[in-house]
């Protein structure tokens, strides 16, 4: 008698992780931890240019911009940094207002090199300065359009990796050479991907942790399917706006049995929205899973004065409190309060402080996240045929 099936059985964690390991051969991303920075660090030195301007979207800014709103108001930065990355003519014309175009450095960032919206806005800063090799940079793959438009006019390039995908490509020369250039310490994020990147490999820590999250996600996410980023800082307005994109495009597949899978991110600022989304968390449908993300050090002693109002006496225990003890508070509360309801899977990550190594290492265990759970899955985490063929449409209205 022969047998034949093709059941599926939920792979193991060995099976996944030499998995793992055998997709790091060609997929880029995980061995940026172990890159040469010396050429990024060096040309950061020579930029004079007071604005950098970052022409791009989706994942050629999101990771930029959420290491960047993290540390900005922390570190002294020699250079400012801006993002066009809409073509919204308010929001474009209200950004370049702001700027000296005369003392700016453009970053035309495109892995394709024809992405529409990247193009569009790179046409309309030429038709108000003249882009050339002294103020304009191309970050795109070797063999794009771009580049060769680049080359011809004798403007300085870098290279994405054909095998690091966009969205994962935070940690190449599309997110570390404009840190690097306003005077972020490149070292030390790639130190900090580097520590979650080691504690994985060597099945530590981080490979524990992951290993168990990403399971619990995917053995239940027929009832779980939605995964709540809970971050008590506005400084990770920009993590949550690229976690969303990271997990949404890479985990929204159809698998190798043609079965429609996905897991749908949000990404919601404490409190902000402890007033608002909690309520659907606590008394809502039971569908969602959440991550609380608090800052153990916000590096800022600001406190509530002791102030008399008069009628409000009763919150004079405010008085003389620091805001960073407060909001940690309302993120503890917030945390018990889910506990409390014994059904609600939650985890909590707190970052050590408002650093370089932190966020990266934040980022990158997001990423090494997001493959476990495709491989978990059986899906493709690095393609995006759903966006791709929205593309192809819009080039087609457009010609």
């Amino acid at each position: 008698m022969n047998y034949k099936d093709n059941y599926n059985p939920i792979i193991s964690d060995e099976e996944l992780f030499d998995a793992i390991v055998k997709e790091k051969e060609d997929i880029g991303y995980y061995n940026l931890a172990l890159q040469d920075l010396s050429a990024y660090k060096e040309y950061a030195q020579e930029v004079k240019q007071r604005n950098i301007v970052v022409i791009g979207i989706g994942g050629s800014t999101l990771g930029t911009y959420a290491i960047y709103k993290f540390l900005k108001h922390t570190k002294k930065l020699s250079k400012k940094l801006f993002f066009l990355e809409t073509t919204d003519p308010i929001d474009i014309q209200s950004k370049i207002e702001g700027i000296d175009l005369e003392d700016t450095l453009f970053i035309v960032i495109s892995k394709s090199g024809t992405t529409v919206e990247t193009i569009s806005i790179f046409k309309y800063i030429n038709s108000l300065v003249l882009c050339n090799s002294e103020n304009t940079l191309v970050i795109t793959e070797d063999d794009s359009k771009l580049n060769s438009y680049a080359k011809s006019n004798s403007m300085k390039t870098f290279t994405i990796p054909k095998n690091v995908g966009g969205r994962f490509s935070v940690f190449s020369a599309v997110g570390l050479l404009p840190l690097a250039i306003v005077g972020i310490a490149i070292d030390d994020i790639v130190g900090g991907i580097k520590k979650a990147h080691d504690s994985f490999f060597s099945q530590e820590k981080t490979y524990k942790n992951l290993m168990k999250k990403a399971r619990f996600f995917v053995e239940y996410k027929n009832k779980f399917n939605i995964n709540v980023v809970f971050s008590y800082s506005s400084r990770l307005e920009g993590f949550n706006k690229w976690y969303i994109q990271l997990w949404g495009e890479s985990l929204g597949k159809v698998d190798f049995n043609l079965t429609r899978q996905g897991l749908t991110p949000i990404g919601i600022i404490g409190p902000i929205d402890q007033h608002s989304f909690l309520q659907l968390v606590i008394e809502g449908k039971r569908d969602k899973t959440l991550t609380v993300i608090k800052v153990n050090n916000f590096e800022n002693d600001l406190k509530i004065p002791a102030v008399e109002l008069k009628g409000l006496e009763e919150l004079n225990y405010l008085d003389n409190r620091e805001f960073s003890s407060l909001i940690n508070m309302q993120a503890d509360a917030t945390i018990e309060a889910i506990n409390n309801e014994k059904d609600i899977p939650c985890d909590v990550i707190t970052i050590d402080s408002v650093c370089e190594s932190s966020i990266a290492k934040l980022m990158y265990e997001y990423e090494l996240l997001t493959s476990i759970c495709a491989k978990f899955m059986y899906i493709n985490a690095y393609d995006q045929p759903g966006v791709e063929s929205g593309k192809i449409i819009l080039k087609s209205k457009l010609k």
